[in-house]
């Protein structure tokens, strides 16, 4: 269920858990095993919570009219001394610098190997020993404060952990992918539910969590990839977004989205802010050095120039064919929203780790309508035990994203290039398109 539209703004926003609610919480466990439990997922309040979680993250980055001079427009990059850091926020921030400082005490190891540096383990479990403490540290009393006894407290402690750990890519397989991310932005969206984060205007905190937290998070994870040698996890390999991100992607392409009202809640299908530039220099690494430093999206581009060396065209080609687009950053903005539902969120290999708790629940959304059978969910393992107990109690409060409509269509193929490109990328392969043709009309899940 969304919380409540503040200041009339009607801007759906994850629920805040009233101080008077008593809450149970659970440390969080493996439950997508198999093709029904990711088909189930889609249909549980805890999809709907992470999509309600991107959609108001992403608003809060669109550049904003002033009510006053529509021709003045606040725009929010990275470093912005109009974005307002809360304590809240710095502390978190603070935290993901503690993190980093960790690595110190886990150099590289030296000689020959064919995948991942070893050390990253060190540094793992480093971490994982550091977190209780770095939690209490950097997470505000009012939170704490949900727990009634030292017992409570531990399970509510594990409970975050659980999700911060896992955001760091696996100690065991040496790689990191979309799924990590999506466990810190869970982190993140745990910490809004608890009242983690002062109450402010719509949108004030959001954008300090994308800049403050989430940016420093992602050149954390880029400097673990760089120093440990960490593999792509779930990578779709050339034909893939990206290796290691995809939420960059969005909020960069909010930032350079063409403008809207302060009380609105559409955002724009085409356009793109006033001077910004051109969707087609993404694929320079000139232009990536220029912007990286103020935009999500060219810093994830970037990051792609430092480790991988070519014709962008040949080594990253859907980033290409999306560089190509015509109609501005808004169209893009609004695809990438669609491709994230389709390719991190519905897809076994990236979620099958996405551990459920009291947070983000195994439960269904009463209003979420049934899967839309699929070749893809088809293809997915079968059941190896019988179908998994649910909880289906309506009575729970449900995390309704703003969309309706058909739940996901899965393709058996990997999603790749985008299908704005005229030409498409100069090679002979053929291409897997996005599956948007056109911007959507509203956030609405993609059939």
């Amino acid at each position: 269920m969304t919380d409540d539209l503040r200041n009339g703004h009607g801007i759906p926003l994850l629920q805040v858990m009233a101080p008077s609610v008593q809450h149970a919480f659970e440390t969080p466990s493996k439950r997508i095993n198999d093709g029904d439990d990711l088909s189930f997922f889609l249909r549980s309040s805890a999809y709907a919570d992470i999509m309600t979680w991107v959609l108001q993250l992403n608003r809060s980055m669109i550049p904003i009219k002033h009510a006053s001079d529509p021709s003045l427009v606040d725009t929010w990059p990275l470093q912005s001394k109009n974005i307002t850091i809360s304590p809240d926020v710095a502390k978190l921030s603070q935290l993901i610098g503690a993190l980093d400082a960790l690595m110190d005490k886990a150099p590289p190891e030296s000689g020959p190997r064919r995948f991942g540096n070893a050390a990253f383990r060190t540094w793992h479990k480093a971490v994982r020993d550091a977190t209780p403490s770095l939690l209490r540290n950097a997470l505000s009393n009012k939170l704490w404060g949900r727990a009634r006894d030292d017992a409570e407290l531990n399970v509510l402690n594990s409970e975050l952990a659980a999700y911060l750990l896992g955001s760091f890519g696996s100690p065991e397989r040496l790689d990191y992918g979309t799924g990590h991310e999506l466990s810190f932005l869970a982190f993140l969206a745990c910490v809004w539910k608890l009242g983690g984060f002062a109450h402010a205007d719509p949108g004030v905190q959001e954008r300090a969590i994308a800049t403050a937290i989430i940016q420093p998070y992602l050149d954390l994870v880029r400097k673990l990839i760089l120093t440990y040698s960490l593999e792509p996890a779930g990578s779709h390999g050339v034909w893939g977004l990206d290796d290691h991100s995809f939420i960059p992607y969005i909020l960069g392409s909010a930032q350079y989205c063409a403008p809207i009202d302060v009380d609105s809640t559409k955002i724009p299908n085409e356009g793109s802010l006033k001077n910004s530039p051109s969707p087609n220099r993404t694929a320079k690494s000139d232009s990536a050095a220029i912007y990286r430093d103020t935009n999500m999206y060219f810093s994830a581009i970037a990051f792609i120039f430092d480790v991988k060396k070519g014709p962008f065209w040949e080594h990253s080609p859907t980033l290409f064919d999306i560089s190509g687009i015509k109609d501005g950053w808004a169209k893009i903005n609004k695809g990438m929203i669609k491709m994230y539902n389709a390719e991190v969120l519905s897809k076994f290999p990236v979620v099958q780790h996405f551990p459920l708790g009291s947070l983000f629940r195994w439960e269904q959304d009463p209003s979420a309508p049934m899967p839309v059978t699929s070749a893809h969910m088809g293809s997915q393992p079968k059941p190896m035990k019988p179908p998994s107990t649910t909880n289906m109690d309506s009575s729970q409060p449900s995390a309704r994203a703003p969309w309706s409509g058909a739940a996901p269509s899965m393709s058996a193929t990997p999603m790749t290039g985008a299908p704005w490109a005229a030409n498409g990328p100069p090679s002979s392969v053929n291409v897997t398109r996005a599956p948007w043709s056109k911007a959507p009309p509203g956030f609405n899940r993609p059939g």
